[in-house]
């Protein structure tokens, strides 16, 4: 049987050089070693071990499975597709690896349509496409969740497509100078979910936004919990919360500031705007605490409500000149 082949010692990596002197005492297979250095790879796939050089290598690995892709610290100009299965996106060192300036499809830096996915501590920044919808995550199938991430400086932070049988969620994460108007095929947001079953926004910021809302969504149930809407810096930005076709669910527990700076500064929540799909009755918009950033002299309703549904509307603390309610 002949010798398995080993290359000459001047063409191997130091790294490898070191662990074959380290291991002089024992036997360790040469495709273990090399194993090991894929390890050291911008992308990882954490099941395997193995590691890739392109984001979507990782993603295309992992196929109709479920597995995870650990993004190395680094700002990398990547964006990926995933197709199948399950895919949990991770950061090795959380806020340290970021996905910036490149969008797959002329969507997103991810685009999804997976049976699943999570994102865990990745920033995204920097995208922009020629629809004026370039977003950090575009959601198009299955459940996502979302932890402990940040998204900047692009048209916007996560869009969904319509999936009423599917689910949202979004935890401790911050969304900062996103959402536009100057686009012929409407405004973008900081998050922007269609018609998409639930979606969950809890502890998170959203701040300094540049144009639409801070967070429309068109799901049947929507809870917003625990969350800052800091429009003190925002630049040409609607409503803080948009339910534009009604919605049951909760608005609990939140801080709202409305700034300056506004295309459209009639309110800070608005219900059903654009048409009630979905009955509002039952909807709980309580323990928010709302005002207006020092000296502003004008009058905002805090809810405004198109729908006549029974909203549960208590114990909301509001700033000097905020309206309590109004109905359109």
């Amino acid at each position: 049987m002949a010798s398995p082949f080993v290359p000459p010692a001047s063409r191997l990596p130091r790294w490898l050089l070191a662990a074959i002197a380290a291991a002089a005492v024992g036997v360790i297979p040469l495709a273990a070693l090399l194993a090991q250095g894929e390890g050291r790879a911008s992308f990882t796939v954490a099941e395997t071990g193995r590691g890739y050089s392109s984001l979507q290598a990782a993603v295309d690995a992992i196929g109709d499975s479920e597995g995870t892709v650990v993004i190395a610290a680094g700002n990398w100009n990547e964006c990926a597709v995933q197709r199948d299965g399950v895919v949990h996106f991770r950061a090795e060192q959380p806020g340290e690896a970021l996905l910036g300036g490149k969008a797959c499809e002329g969507k997103a830096s991810l685009v999804l349509r997976g049976r699943g996915a999570s994102v865990e501590g990745l920033v995204f920044a920097d995208i922009a496409v020629a629809d004026g919808n370039g977003a950090g995550i575009r959601l198009e199938q299955g459940p996502l969740r979302v932890s402990q991430s940040w998204f900047r400086d692009s048209q916007q932070g996560i869009l969904t497509t319509n999936g009423v049988d599917s689910e949202l969620v979004v935890d401790k994460s911050t969304f900062t100078r996103l959402g536009t108007c100057e686009n012929s095929g409407g405004c973008a947001h900081s998050i922007y979910a269609g018609d998409y079953g639930r979606v969950t926004v809890t502890r998170s910021r959203f701040e300094q936004g540049t144009g639409g809302h801070y967070l429309k969504s068109r799901a049947a149930r929507n809870v917003i919990e625990g969350n800052s809407f800091d429009d003190a810096n925002g630049h040409g930005t609607n409503y803080l919360i948009d339910l534009p076709n009604g919605g049951t669910g909760a608005i609990r527990g939140n801080w709202f500031v409305q700034g300056r700076d506004k295309e459209n500064w009639s309110t800070m929540i608005a219900i059903g705007a654009e048409g009630a799909r979905y009955t509002s009755d039952g909807l709980v918009i309580a323990d928010n605490d709302a005002r207006m950033v020092p000296g502003l002299s004008r009058s905002p309703a805090f809810i405004a409500d198109w729908t006549n549904d029974a909203l549960v509307i208590e114990n909301n603390r509001l700033g000097s000149n905020v309206r309590r309610f109004e109905r359109r």
